[in-house]
């Protein structure tokens, strides 16, 4: 750092100054190995705009006083040591955009005044020790656009307020204590590209409105306790490229709806209780990669059509009630278990 007395503010390394107010407008010390608690102090900083301290080895609490930033739009102290409470203060920084508090030591509640945070568009509280309910009030922030809480100990239901958030593109909830059913107020989320909400306790059925979300490329709700059948109205999410729900207490066929989803690369089912024969439509998914459906109760002949898609990385079929015999070019996956099927090759 370049800090020093005898030379200028606005020339210090990470400060921005504007020098028609002559008030500091950024700090930035990403990456410093700074150590110590963060100075209530910058709470004086009435001009700044960008706070960002990620990246060091910060200990303490976030300074109620940070709230005194009227016009902060930024604030990042993600990957440090920080513990203590969010601040409810917090929500009065009605310009924030920015909120990024990520891999610390965080606990409590999300205080339900960040649903004032008017012109938020990213919030990130990931990895942390957060506990208690998702406040429904996050159904406010109107320019939300990235919501991710996963890695902590949250619990309740998924506020179904969340599938007011027309701006979303993207929900990360995995790793919690969530229950209860997920949203169909979900459905309403068109401009969605990625619902991550695995390793949870959500039970009920797949809601079919999601089907709707025609940008969704990334669907994962393995590891929880839903069951019913796999709504054939996913088929339909046709920018689908992971497609995650293992682990759960699945029944009935796979669609063969689920063979229109032309961009599908990962496909797991495994660990339900699926029946029924594997559709031969799976064989239309040409960019399908990775394909898990062991541990189920299928019957029937494993589809030739499979064999006409042409990069097999890992396809596993096992603990099922499969007849017939294997197509041989399967073979080619890098990670199969054919040898535990006990199927010639054909």
């Amino acid at each position: 750092m370049n800090w020093a007395r005898n030379i200028p503010i606005s020339d210090w390394r990470g400060v921005t100054v504007n020098m028609s107010s002559c008030q500091v407008q950024g700090l930035s010390l990403v990456g410093q190995r700074l150590t110590g608690e963060i100075p209530p102090e910058l709470g004086n900083l009435a001009g700044l705009l960008v706070l960002d301290l990620s990246d060091n080895i910060l200990r303490g609490e976030i300074p109620r006083e940070l709230a005194k930033l009227q016009n902060l739009v930024t604030m990042n102290l993600e990957y440090n040591g920080l513990a203590g409470v969010i601040p409810s203060e917090l929500g009065r920084l009605d310009r924030l955009e920015t909120l990024l508090l990520e891999t610390n030591g965080l606990s409590g509640a999300i205080p339900r005044e960040l649903g004032s945070l008017v012109s938020l568009r990213m919030l990130r509280l990931s990895d942390n020790g957060l506990s208690g309910e998702i406040p429904r009030e996050l159904g406010n922030l109107a320019s939300l656009e990235r919501l991710n809480l996963r890695h902590n100990g949250l619990s309740g239901k998924i506020p179904p307020e969340l599938g007011s958030l027309t701006r979303l593109d993207f929900i990360n909830l995995d790793n919690n204590g969530l229950t209860g059913e997920i949203p169909r107020e979900f459905g309403s989320l068109a401009r969605l590209s990625s619902l991550l909400l695995a390793s949870n306790g959500l039970t009920g059925e797949i809601p079919p409105e999601l089907g709707r979300l025609a940008r969704l490329e990334s669907l994962w709700l393995n590891r929880n306790g839903l069951t019913g059948e796999i709504p054939p109205e996913l088929g339909s999410l046709v920018r689908l490229g992971d497609l995650l729900a293992s682990n759960n207490l699945l029944t009935g066929p796979i669609p063969s709806e689920l063979g229109n989803l032309v961009n599908l690369r990962t496909l797991w089912l495994d660990n339900n209780h699926l029946s029924g024969e594997i559709p031969q439509e799976l064989g239309r998914l040409s960019n399908l990669r990775r394909l898990d459906l062991s541990y189920n109760a299928l019957t029937g002949a494993i589809p030739a059509e499979l064999a006409n898609i042409p990069y097999w990385e890992d396809i596993r079929l096992w603990r099922n009630a499969l007849t017939g015999c294997v197509p041989a070019a399967l073979r080619a996956a890098e990670n199969h278990d054919f040898d535990e099927l006990g199927l010639p090759f054909c």
